[in-house]
């Protein structure tokens, strides 16, 4: 997990920012959780299309990984979301 200060220091969008610690903050001990895109805008008060931009964003840093999920029937349910990721140093990038 990113310490919380130097996640700013990586030069993410603030909406990727408050992503990324929204997903931290559900994620159980291997760093995975599975929230709707729908529940993470609510949440957060801003639109799905910028919810899935953060997810872009996230996932070219590293930082984040998608896993689509299915019903036993068919037909998709919410993505899992393993959050990834450990700062070394300021400004130094994430190491994963």
């Amino acid at each position: 997990m990113i310490f919380p200060r130097r996640i700013y220091d990586l030069g993410l969008s603030h909406k990727a920012v408050a992503v990324y610690c929204y997903l931290a903050n559900r994620a159980d001990k291997n760093g995975e959780c599975f929230p709707s895109v729908r529940r993470i805008a609510e949440d957060l008060s801003i639109h799905k299309s910028t919810v899935y931009r953060a997810f872009t964003e996230l996932e070219n840093r590293g930082l984040l990984e998608r896993i689509p999920r299915y019903h036993i029937q068919g037909g998709r349910r919410s993505s899992l979301y393993r959050v990834k990721g450990e700062i070394t140093k300021a400004g130094g990038g994430a190491d994963v």
